[in-house]
């Protein structure tokens, strides 16, 4: 089984010097690796297939079976890490409040404990 581990490793060879980050890394049993980037101004689909084509240079079939997809984190879809509240601050959004509401507002602020949402 490919571990998450040497995924990550191999993805961060590939981020360095540039502006793309990674939200996450997903291996299911049967060896189908997600991974999903983000970048302030979007991703380019060119990005994800020379990324996918980075990371099947370092894998080895011969040794593992396994499925790729690389794609960016999805509109609506919740934040995972913090580089992505820092690249929406001052931009609106949606929280769910512990009660279910669906609210939205602004970005004001946001670091690794907690972030500001002005309701408007």
């Amino acid at each position: 089984m490919i571990e998450k581990k040497t995924v990550c490793q191999i993805v961060d060879e590939w981020l360095a010097g540039k502006d793309y980050f990674l939200v996450e890394v997903t291996i299911s049993p049967d060896d189908k690796i997600l991974v999903e980037i983000d970048h302030k101004e979007g991703v380019w689909i060119e990005d994800c297939v020379e990324l996918s084509r980075y990371i099947e240079s370092k894998l080895n079939r011969e040794d593992e079976d396994y499925e790729l997809e690389v794609g960016s984190a999805g509109i609506g879809q919740p934040f995972k890490v913090l580089q992505q509240y820092i690249n929406h601050i001052g931009k609106e959004v949606e929280v769910l409040a512990k009660d279910g509401r669906k609210l939205s507002g602004v970005l004001k602020e946001a670091d690794e404990q907690h972030f500001v949402v002005t309701i408007q």
